[in-house]
């Protein structure tokens, strides 16, 4: 049996940070909104209170020698039982949704989505918006130690490709794990803090620069308001765009540029691949737009840029008129919130690499079939990637694909149409927060879901953030064998 008191000591100590981040909001709206500050002061003393209980209870429990089963089951633990209680503020408090609707909120706000099923957010109070980008935030930053240290090690997805990415080619700067989630936290926090600037500059309030700023450097996508960013439309638009692709790249490349490798950033394939790809959605969108309507090339461009870079990278920010510009720009999104962005980031989907190690993969066996006795390696930026990573990366791929199919038949059978069956599953499994369809236009957002297209779309998240494996491997009689 798999010893869960290190997993349930880990838990607690989370959880009693998780109240204590509850209390910042709590502070904002001591003096605007105080009956909604209780709120959260009540929250947090549930959360802390049971998170405290769980820590003194495994006080003598040794988390810093977990084995395999017992990573697996407290990564998976984590990002279920933590929505359990960030959701808490949503329930007691303003906009009082039920438990389903709650669940929802966060874990879309913690897997850094951006879905929501809340209207009328221009009217909340300040501290809970605060809170939905601070999921947002805090959910991003887990989502890169995952990426950078965990997936890595359990070899989920292909992700042992970057094992050592992380220790080695950073020579002695950052040569064990706590270095390297330090130097995370600092990136990280700066670029936050660049963006909030920024926003500040074009002439966000205080509230909205904050919130969208962790948001856009999570990817995450919760906005303080109904309408997102089309509430500065303009030069707001274009930095969003560039901090958003800013989140999507690998963070160790930041650590890497600080250690004296200028030139870590650009030479980086994935970073190039993404750039790449994303300039030929634009492009192709904007002129199909111009050609097919009214619209001028500056607006299209700028419409087309945002909305597009906000997909691959999988944040869930929209402005303007996108969601309503036809099959082809809708199809395009599709495709680039597949490919999603870079791996060892806060973004979903297959990611870049995973994108580019399997068309190597398909180009490869093509050249075999063309001269069976030819030797085709398979590498990635000069190194080879073993046939255990292809492996484990293909059924990734597949299992991707697969798990969309089954899920989108499962949602249309709750009574969604096909159309929003898809998208929403699509939406959910690449952490895109994107919606599309007739059940989404109305309000622009998943509020009129049935609750067990919910539920679904809410297991889509967090098996599309924690690499499908590692949610699927846990619920294996084998697991639980000695």
């Amino acid at each position: 049996m798999v010893d869960t008191r290190p997993i349930a000591n880990v838990i607690g100590r989370l959880l009693v940070f998780l109240a204590a981040t509850m209390l910042v909001p709590a502070a904002v709206d001591a003096f605007s909104d105080p009956e909604n500050a209780w709120d959260f002061l009540e929250s947090a003393l549930i959360t802390g209170g049971i998170g405290a209980a769980l820590m003194l209870s495994t006080g003598t429990s040794d988390a810093a020698r977990l084995d395999n089963r017992q990573a697996y089951l407290m990564t998976v633990l984590i990002w279920t039982l933590l929505p359990l209680f960030a959701c808490l503020p949503f329930v007691i408090g303003a906009p009082g949704l039920g438990f389903t609707d709650a669940y929802f909120e966060a874990v879309s706000g913690i897997t850094t989505t951006g879905a929501t099923v809340i209207v009328g957010l221009d009217d909340l109070p300040d501290g809970m918006n605060l809170w939905r980008g601070m999921l947002n935030w805090l959910g991003g930053l887990g989502i890169a130690f995952v990426a950078m240290i965990f997936l890595p090690v359990l070899r989920v997805g292909g992700m042992q490709f970057f094992r050592t990415e992380g220790f080695d080619t950073l020579g002695k700067a950052l040569p064990r794990a706590v270095d390297i989630a330090r130097a995370l936290l600092l990136v990280y926090a700066g670029l936050t803090v660049a963006c909030i600037a920024v926003y500040l500059a074009l002439g966000m309030s205080g509230l909205d620069a904050v919130v969208n700023g962790m948001a856009t450097i999570a990817t995450g996508g919760f906005s303080p308001s109904d309408i997102s960013f089309s509430k500065y439309p303009g030069a707001a638009e274009y930095a969003g765009a560039l901090f958003m692709l800013l989140g999507s790249f690998p963070y160790i490349l930041y650590a890497r540029m600080v250690a004296g490798q200028t030139g870590a950033l650009w030479q980086d394939l994935q970073v190039r691949a993404l750039l790449r790809w994303t300039l030929y959605a634009v492009v192709s969108v904007t002129l199909w737009r111009v050609l097919t309507s009214d619209m001028g090339l500056e607006p299209a461009f700028r419409e087309a840029l945002f909305n597009l870079v906000s997909i691959i990278t999988g944040t869930g920010f929209f402005s303007g008129s996108f969601a309503s510009w036809g099959s082809f720009a809708m199809a395009v999104a599709l495709i680039v919130g597949l490919i999603g962005g870079c791996s060892g980031s806060s973004s979903g989907a297959l990611s870049v690499f995973r994108v580019q190690v399997a068309w190597a993969a398909v180009q490869s066996q093509i050249a075999r079939i063309h001269a069976p006795d030819r030797v085709v390696p398979i590498r990635y930026a000069g190194r080879p990637v073993e046939e255990e990573t292809i492996n484990a990366l293909m059924l990734y791929v597949t299992g991707y694909i697969l798990i969309i199919g089954v899920l989108t038949v499962a949602m249309s059978m709750t009574g969604v149409d096909m159309i929003s069956s898809l998208f929403g599953i699509w939406m959910a499994l690449g952490n895109i927060g994107y919606g599309y369809g007739d059940m989404v236009a109305a309000t622009g957002t998943f509020r009129d879901f049935p609750d067990q297209a919910k539920w679904l779309m809410s297991l889509a998240m967090l098996l599309g953030r924690l690499g499908l494996l590692a949610v699927l491997v846990v619920v294996l009689p084998s697991f639980w064998r000695a």
